[in-house]
């Protein structure tokens, strides 16, 4: 959604496994991101009690620091999306963390769960499909 815990600021959780002094040494990250002028913005930001402002500050403020990796020749796509955030997605090659957005938390506060590639499992696949799909609707800004 915002994505300033995950990866927007220099101590952020996955930001330190970007290998930038090596280009990226293969790793490619693709980020979306809740465009901050959309009505879902809004929507989501009268749900966690934050100003649509704020928020849509936030997410600009990590789309430019992701901007900055590029510049350090990280393999990075910066996507906006315009539909309510529902799910929460991290994925590293066969294995994704899934969390939920919904009313009143942000996905951080919500359980998080380890879903992995199998030959008959549908949750990997499905997860994939739809951040696929999300892509395939949304605007690239980086």
């Amino acid at each position: 959604m915002r994505g300033l815990g995950l990866i927007g600021l220099n101590d952020s959780l996955l930001r330190a496994c970007l290998p930038r002094e090596q280009g990226g040494n293969g790793v490619r990250v693709r980020v979306l991101l809740l465009d901050p002028d959309s009505d879902a913005l809004t929507r989501r930001a009268a749900e966690i009690g934050e100003s649509a402002e704020s928020l849509a500050g936030g997410v600009r403020l990590t789309e430019a620091r992701l901007r900055e990796l590029l510049a350090d020749g990280c393999d990075i796509q910066v996507y906006r999306y315009r539909m309510l955030p529902t799910w929460r997605l991290i994925r590293t090659d066969t294995t994704m963390f899934v969390s939920a957005f919904d009313a009143g938390w942000e996905g951080h506060e919500s359980a998080t769960y380890k879903v992995m590639e199998t030959p008959h499992g549908p949750l990997f696949r499905g997860f994939r499909r739809m951040f696929d799909a999300v892509i395939d609707g949304a605007q690239r800004t980086v």
